[in-house]
């Protein structure tokens, strides 16, 4: 490819349906070099879990006065244009910016290669494929669960791959339509809402989310999940 679009994600967790986008990175590239970078945290809308701190250092604080997706998307499909996507894994990263556009109504129809695709079929004496573990192994200085030091990571293992299997008629290397098929969200009800706030107080939880900010779906499964963990 001569020119692409280079993105990582880092999330509250693996589902696009259920977690939400924590930080975007990508780098736009032209010729072999990146030109422009796209950096931002993205407010969740809830506290983080541990794990995912301890993972990616993203902490709390570092979110408190970070833009909600909608203030971002259309700037980033700006950025994007008409070119490719390329990422380790591409298609998680794919499914969250999916999600994220199908609920605020905007067009998001990409093509992208993967570079874990790559390293799977060429690589297969590596006893792992993961980002961190190939840049171990070709010598790629990389700064783990960041989104845009991995963007940036994932250009250069790619550009190492080209080097040593590039085949023009490998259609690995050749960009394909990325597919996640996803509905939209609405947000909950007055009734919803107010039915969470109630069961919170009333059983003393400790909550995480900003109940103002939930899908019908997201609140019918968490009131779901007090009741059956507390009762009514």
């Amino acid at each position: 490819m001569d020119a692409y679009i280079c993105i990582d994600l880092e999330t509250t967790g693996l589902n696009p349906k259920e977690d939400r986008i924590i930080e975007i990175g990508a780098v736009k590239v032209c010729q072999g070099k990146i030109t422009e970078r796209f950096s931002t945290f993205i407010q969740p809308g809830r506290k983080l879990e541990e794990r995912i701190t301890e993972l990616t250092g993203i902490r709390d604080e570092d979110l408190e006065n970070a833009p909600e997706i909608e203030a971002v998307l259309e700037q980033l499909l700006d950025f994007m244009g008409d070119l490719p996507l390329l990422g380790h894994s591409i298609l998680f990263d794919y499914s969250f910016l999916k999600k994220a556009c199908v609920n605020h109504k905007l067009s998001f129809e990409k093509y992208g290669v993967d570079t874990l695709k790559i390293a799977r079929k060429y690589l297969t004496s590596l006893e792992h494929k993961n980002l961190e573990y190939l840049c171990d192994y070709y010598g790629i200085e990389h700064h783990a669960h960041r989104a845009l030091a991995d963007a940036e990571a994932t250009v250069a293992l790619y550009q190492r791959l080209c080097e040593q299997f590039y085949n023009a008629e490998d259609l690995f290397f050749t960009p394909h339509l990325l597919q996640f098929h996803v509905k939209r969200d609405t947000p909950a009800t007055v009734a919803q809402k107010e039915r969470l706030y109630r069961l919170i107080k009333q059983h003393k939880i400790e909550w995480n989310q900003d109940v103002e900010k939930l899908t019908r779906s997201e609140a019918s499964r968490l009131t779901d999940r007090i009741l059956t963990e507390y009762g009514r």
